[in-house]
């Protein structure tokens, strides 16, 4: 079925159920970036696939707002749809909320699927409703009335995480938790997000593509848990885990009724911004609430040492497969056929080498020549292409290793390449190596030390379209907040970096119809020299992987940045060599040589 015939049938339910306008999110119940096959409804209805973007559909329109990753795959995948793409922070293009007080009209109804709308966006989808004379309605999954043929939610199996990989007991995680609730006042807390849910409990799971989570809700009171599952995706041994934890399992969608029995002496702490519409909706209303961030959020994001320590094993093998892959790259490209894919899958396959390799952390991005200037391009059998001499190749992967998740870009010249690639490429490491190697004083955030990535770009009056940085979860969700590197104020990301934080510094450089260059390191936030002007910070790479030397114009170079690409390369060279053969260290050690 075509994708104008799709939004014929949900436009013919949306008048059967007197809906207006009615709002298709990117989002699973549980406020996912990344989500199920069950969950893909803005896909379905609109053909663009990436991981962000809002539909919005009206009785005569259908609009798609996304961001600058994805403004060119949009764009090709909204051809011949009528879905209009609306380019976010673009000029001249309203904001999503600007544009429903714009069209919605009073008497009408706003509509949505109240389950996959946190409470902070249905709340301003209600006042936006409300402002305008209209009413909301959140109640029907309209996407669900036409999709025939919709897969079925995940059945698959979860799995412990053992404390040799966690670090911390569920037990004690909980203990944290409670101490937060007490502080706040509260005696209740409500979760739906997966990943911290997951992170407490120390379980992993396979409902959501690529991110080892498990579909599951949960209400943590001061002396037990209530956890919302599908029981046939847990052992025996982790029921009895469960039971030890005074945890008690209830079928997943069982939340949604129980949480209206909260009695009056409940005092819920919950996170608008991780908690959907529809529960919220359901807690009684004379149930005290306590809006706090989820205080997981915070905890998670701070490694402890042991997770640190199996972080930099996860980087090391990762960092070997990648010496590997690069050989092999510029050794084989244009004699033997490989393609986009079959470069992704050889990645792969030297991971798994490397032992404990569970499966990618994220949907891999590979991207030769043009594809490269796509930002969240993925290949498919449709554009896959060959590579050849001549141009870039881009790979933003990522492994799941039981030692955590890597998120690693690199780009490599195939043969030799302009000297406008080049000086690209040698742009976008200065950029790289200039964050990477900040000094700054304890209680910087992310967006202070932007600057120093995007400085090289500006200096140029040039930019690259998407954030800096991002935390990293552990086998979790390869962007984790609460920090991370971006220049414009986002919420989630804005917190004080603090030691034990794993962030990426990933700047690039786009264009379009010839190429890309993106370089990402994972780097750990760590404490330094503590003095009279206070406690100051530093990062450490613990990606160890070169940078292309074949793309690099020393020319353009300062003294200080070839001096920080030097030093890079050398504990690459010391870190990395014992791991390899003699040709592989020889090979290295000429990638890694002082420039």
């Amino acid at each position: 079925m075509s994708i104008p015939e799709r939004l014929a049938n949900l436009r013919a339910k949306m008048a059967e159920k007197g809906i207006d306008v009615y709002i298709v999110p990117t989002a699973d119940f549980h406020q996912s970036e990344y989500v199920g096959e069950y969950f893909k409804a803005r896909k379905y209805i609109t053909g663009f696939s990436g991981s962000a973007g809002t539909a919005v559909i009206t009785k005569d329109e259908a609009r798609l707002w996304t961001d600058g990753r994805y403004f060119i795959q949009a764009a090709k995948q909204l051809e011949g749809t009528t879905v209009e793409l609306m380019k976010m922070g673009e000029p001249g293009v309203p904001e999503l909320t600007a544009y429903l007080e714009e069209t919605l009209k009073a008497g009408e109804t706003l509509g949505f699927d109240g389950r996959v709308v946190s409470v902070g966006e249905g709340q301003e989808y209600a006042d936006i409703a409300e402002k305008k004379g209209a009413k909301v309605a959140y109640h029907d999954d309209l996407i669900d009335l036409i999709w025939t043929d919709r897969p079925e939610l995940s059945k698959a199996p979860a799995f412990s995480l053992g404390i040799e990989y966690a670090g911390e007991s569920a037990e004690d995680k909980l203990k944290r938790i409670r101490e937060e609730m007490s502080k706040a006042g509260a005696n209740t807390h409500v979760l739906t997000t997966l990943d911290d849910i997951c992170w407490t409990l120390n379980i992993r799971g396979d409902d959501i593509e690529f991110f080892p989570l498990v579909l599951s809700y949960a209400i943590i009171t001061m002396d037990g848990m209530e956890l919302y599952i599908d029981e046939s995706k847990l052992n025996e041994e982790m029921k009895a885990q469960m039971a030890d934890l005074n945890v008690i399992l209830h079928p997943y969608n069982d939340i949604y009724e129980d949480i209206t029995k909260l009695g009056e002496d409940a005092v819920v702490m919950m996170d608008p911004d991780k908690l959907n519409y529809a529960l919220y909706n359901n807690i009684p209303e004379n149930v005290k609430k306590v809006e706090e961030r989820n205080p997981s959020i915070l905890m998670k994001a701070i490694k402890n040492p042991v997770e640190i320590e199996n972080i930099r094993k996860a980087q090391i093998k990762d960092s070997v497969a990648h010496v590997r892959f690069m050989k092999w790259l510029k050794e084989n490209v244009g004699k033997m056929k490989i393609t986009e894919m079959s470069a992704t899958e050889k990645l792969d396959e030297l991971r798994a080498e490397m032992g404990n390799f569970i499966r990618p952390s994220f949907e891999p991005i590979a991207s030769y020549g043009e594809h490269g200037a796509i930002v969240h391009y993925t290949s498919s059998p449709e554009t896959d292409v060959e590579l050849k001499e001549g141009n870039f190749f881009l790979t933003d992967t990522g492994a799941g290793f039981w030692e955590g998740s890597t998120d690693v870009t690199r780009t490599y010249a195939l043969g030799e390449v302009t000297q406008q690639m080049k000086d690209d490429f040698t742009l976008v490491a200065i950029s790289n190596l200039q964050l990477g190697n900040a000094k700054f004083l304890e209680g910087c955030t992310g967006m202070v030390l932007d600057i120093l990535s995007r400085k090289p770009f500006w200096d140029r009056n040039m930019n690259f379209n998407h954030g800096t940085g991002h935390g990293v979860g552990y086998l979790l969700n390869i962007h984790e907040g609460p920090a991370g590197f971006r220049w414009k104020y986002r919420k989630g990301e804005t917190e004080v970096l603090r030691e034990g934080m794993i962030i990426t510094d990933e700047p690039g450089i786009y264009i379009e119809g010839s190429h890309g260059v993106r370089l990402e390191n994972e780097i750990l936030c760590r404490k330094g020299e503590k003095n009279e002007y206070g406690q100051f910070m530093y990062f450490e790479a613990i990606t160890l992987i070169p940078m292309d030397l074949d793309a690099i114009n020393p020319d353009i170079m300062t003294a200080e940045d070839k001096m920080l690409l030097n030093d890079y390369h050398k504990k690459v060279y010391e870190t990395i060599s014992p791991y390899l053969n003699e040709e592989e260290k020889e090979w290295l050690e000429k990638y890694t040589r002082a420039i």
